[in-house]
């Protein structure tokens, strides 16, 4: 693929949908892009750039505008006839997660802020603000005057438009509520939750009609057909199905593929076909009917290495897990950059999430995203696939091995449920524990004891030993953690969250010594340097150097996307980016030494007004 031409996303399509009146499918992704794509000959035009990735966009019924939802905390507005940017909606202090059209001159948006923002399209102002949720606000649908939002408080609220009231509010679940979408055909509701159950209301009276127990693990997206009120699912045990809309028996499984994401899912506008996204940046339509996937637009182009972990063995290599599904052995220092070999598991290519390297089994580690581990020997710059483990805990999310006495090579496994699955060195199941309710993001061992430490999306930290008995439970966050490390003597636990903090914790008295704010960008890893020092890095491709000693902080932009990991290479720090590259950075003053690429994100610049 050329660097300086836009074939296909360079990233995951968060959302694919089509435009009404045409043969057009608009999409959005992780690399910060809005694209066109033509469902019959497959080519492919750039709208533009956000200036950071989108998770939704959103059509009006007669196809002249299109809103996309982003990490950047604005919503833009695209005239569709003259492919121009139009609008910028300015609002939200958080990631925008969706948008719905009411007409041509309202729309609403909701936001990981907790707010729901009415907006007035004609001006790009805010009519009214809603209140009420108490967490991230993940989904929005209209019908007839109400709006319905879900999201991580486990609930589903009702507004009305002309008042901004909450009208009704059902829940809150046991689980979290990612999705939801209106039937209007048999006025219903359909809300799809992390129990894996799809819930069926009656849009009126509120009353539930049915619990379809259709996933082994959490839905990301329901959709309605727009001609049959038949209902899709989409869940992280990687299967979609669609539901009869009048008994909610199964109709139909659509075949699967290695990369597809669940929560870009739509239907056409006809009804008579799914539209979806993958984590390869192309585009996937299926028969409604038959299920089968007619075709898969962009797949002319290769190259998607956005990096999601990275892990050092001590020396030059470094090992990385990418949206691609390979897993890269790549050496970096002062003096050399270079690829040295790239391996797909056995299976074939799956997203990973999670990479380590076992300096003792002189072993790689990977965890991917349809719930399986993948453990690979690494000789001579060579990678083997050893065995593959299906965990059935939901994507995994971090690994990390121990090097203590009696527990040389053992696996910790952090994944999607909230348990932790413990491993010897040959990849036996020790022991699966339930740690924590929601998904855990990250884990750390402790340097010399047989401790862990845990956090997770609903904000919680928690220290363990390898037996999985819980020790402490600690203040934590008011929003997801996505990064915790415990500092080189054992003492300290540090941990960054959402609500845009760097807390430290004593281990062992789990008295908060430090609170740090860290800016409105959200965090995403960390380790620490020292003792004293803690280096965060950012979705917005930034570093910062956090001394402890003062609460100073060092802040340097590297990367043109956010920054996955980071860890210790050597003498300096290692960060993988989204953006397709690798660098090695110096800690005093967070200068770039070298890079290591594999793509070039964004072939153009940003799109304003």
């Amino acid at each position: 693929m050329s660097d300086h031409t836009f074939q296909r996303h360079r990233g995951p399509v968060t959302c694919a949908a089509q435009i009404p009146n045409s043969d057009t499918i608009i999409t959005s992704g992780y690399d910060s892009a809005v694209a066109l794509f033509d469902k019959h000959s497959g080519a492919v035009r750039l709208l533009g750039y956000h200036q950071h990735l989108v998770n939704r966009v959103s059509v009006n019924q007669s196809g002249t505008l299109a809103a996309s939802s982003s990490s950047d905390y604005n919503i833009y507005i695209w005239n569709l006839k003259s492919g121009q940017l139009a609008t910028v909606l300015k609002g939200h202090d958080d990631d925008v997660e969706d948008f719905v059209f009411i007409n041509d001159e309202l729309g609403a948006s909701v936001s990981r802020d907790w707010r729901i923002i009415l907006w007035d399209l004609n001006y790009g102002t805010i009519r009214r603000i809603l209140l009420g949720h108490q967490k991230d606000v993940l989904s929005i649908s209209y019908f007839d005057g109400q709006l319905y939002t879900t999201g991580d408080d486990m609930t589903l609220r009702i507004w009305d438009i002309r008042s901004g009231a909450e009208t009704a509010k059902i829940g809150p679940f046991e689980n979290e509520t990612d999705t939801c979408a209106i039937d209007a055909v048999n006025k219903r509701l359909v809300l799809g939750c992390d129990d894996g159950v799809v819930r069926v209301y009656d849009i009126h009276s509120k009353q539930m009609l049915a619990e379809i127990p259709g996933h082994q693990s959490a839905i990301k997206k329901v959709a309605v057909s727009p001609l049959t009120g038949d209902i899709l699912s989409a869940a992280y045990d990687q299967n979609i199905f669609i539901w009869d809309a009048h008994s909610f028996a199964k109709k139909q499984k659509l075949s699967s593929h290695a990369a597809l994401w669940e929560r870009s899912f739509n239907w056409t506008v006809d009804g008579e076909q799914i539209v979806a996204g993958t984590f390869d940046g192309t585009v996937l339509l299926w028969d409604a009917h038959s299920g089968a996937c007619l075709t898969e637009l962009g797949v002319d182009s290769k190259g998607n290495a956005c990096f999601n972990d990275i892990a050092s063995q001590g020396d030059a290599q470094l090992v990385l897990v990418s949206d691609d599904g390979y897993v890269r052995v790549g050496e970096l220092s002062e003096t050399a950059a270079r690829w040295q070999t790239q391996q797909a598991p056995q299976q074939g290519r799956v997203l990973m999430n999670a990479a380590t390297f076992c300096s003792l089994t002189k072993q790689v580690i990977t965890g991917a995203h349809n719930q399986h581990l993948h453990i690979f020997s690494s000789q001579s710059q060579e990678l083997a696939q050893k065995l593959e483990i299906a965990l059935h805990e939901g994507p995994i999310n971090s690994i990390r091995t121990s090097s203590l006495p009696g527990h040389e090579g053992e696996m910790f496994v952090a994944c999607y449920s909230g348990s932790l699955v413990h491993l010897d060195a040959s990849g036996q199941v020790l022991n699966k524990t339930a740690l924590h309710d929601n998904a855990i993001k990250a884990l750390a061992l402790h340097p010399s004891l047989p401790i862990g430490v845990s956090c997770c999306a609903g904000g919680g930290l928690r220290s363990w030993d390898y037996t999985g008995k819980v020790l402490k439970h600690f203040a934590g966050h008011t929003a997801i953690v996505d990064g915790v490390d415990i500092d080189p003597s054992g003492r300290f636990i540090a941990s960054a969250g959402r609500d845009f903090t760097l807390k430290i914790h004593g281990l062992d008295d789990g008295v908060l010594y430090h609170c740090i704010h860290l800016g409105r960008r959200s965090p995403k890893s960390l380790c620490f340097a020292s003792p004293d020092v803690v280096i965060v890095t950012n979705y917005w491709g930034e570093l910062l150097r956090v001394s402890l000693a003062d609460g100073s902080v060092i802040r340097q932009t590297i990367a043109k996307n956010g920054i996955s990991s980071i860890t210790r290479h050597g003498e300096h720090f290692a960060a993988a980016s989204y953006d397709g590259a690798v660098y090695l950075v110096e800690e005093q003053e967070l200068r770039v030494l070298n890079v290591l690429r594999s793509m070039t994100q964004q072939v153009a610049a940003p799109a304003f007004v």
